[in-house]
């Protein structure tokens, strides 16, 4: 047998609505949240039986908005600053051959509604829309490898954010309306220099869709460092 049909058995509802700003691992920003609901006929409870035990889950999925430009050879990751090539299996580009991706989140817990059930996770590097073709529990004690090495991406320096004080009361205000923490989610979302390795040095200012908002920032130097400052936040 030579190729494979596989059918989705979910979907992601996001906090990410586009491309930009999603970290490039899980677990690295732990206010990014998703629904993933299952889809008929995997949409019964029987099927997730147990998996509530397990604080966290792999995710394989689709990147489904990649598949159109096709795969390539090699990749320049952002972790060799964007200059240096390697092959696509040395790398976690979403341009691979099968367009396939799998990451570990945390399970927040399921929802069963109306004859339909969700896993709400956490920690997440999903887009809004994602297919998901398989979930699996993560074993700890197996899937964790404590002595391994991780060659070009094995570093990560956070950069400092800001956020105006108008900023800070359409926080709130959104997080009242919504219960949703949007402050901490750009905090946490920018830190990671959400920024492609070709842009930086050339652009100030730059945006991000979280949720349903458009959250505009600007990169800023004080003392060498430099911030990013969020100057806007616009419900779309």
């Amino acid at each position: 047998m030579t190729k494979f049909e596989i059918e989705p058995i979910g979907i992601v509802h996001s906090c990410f609505s586009e491309k930009f700003g999603i970290p490039r691992q899980p677990g690295l920003v732990h206010s990014s949240v998703a629904e993933l609901e299952l889809l008929p006929p995997w949409n019964r409870q029987e099927l997730v039986a147990g998996l509530s035990e397990f604080t966290h889950i792999w995710v394989h999925f689709v990147f489904h908005k990649t598949i159109e430009a096709g795969w390539r050879e090699s990749i320049r990751p952002p972790g060799l600053g964007g200059k240096k090539r390697v092959g696509v299996f040395a790398s976690r580009s979403p341009h691979r051959p099968n367009h396939m991706g799998m990451s570990v989140v945390r399970l927040r817990g399921i929802r069963a509604s109306k004859g339909k059930v969700f896993l709400q996770l956490s920690g997440i590097d999903l887009l809004d829309g994602t297919p998901v073709v398989d979930i699996k529990p993560y074993v700890a004690y197996s899937d964790s490898i404590p002595e391994a090495s991780s060659s070009y991406a094995g570093s990560f320096f956070p950069v400092r954010v800001r956020l105006r004080g108008d900023v800070l009361s359409f926080c709130e205000k959104y997080q009242d309306e919504s219960g949703r923490d949007l402050a901490e989610l750009i905090r946490e979302v920018l830190a990671q220099d959400p920024r492609p390795v070709s842009q930086r040095g050339k652009r100030d200012v730059f945006g991000v869709l979280l949720w349903q908002v458009n959250v505009r920032f600007r990169v800023v130097l004080e003392e060498g460092e430099e911030i990013f400052e969020v100057f806007s936040c616009v419900n779309l």
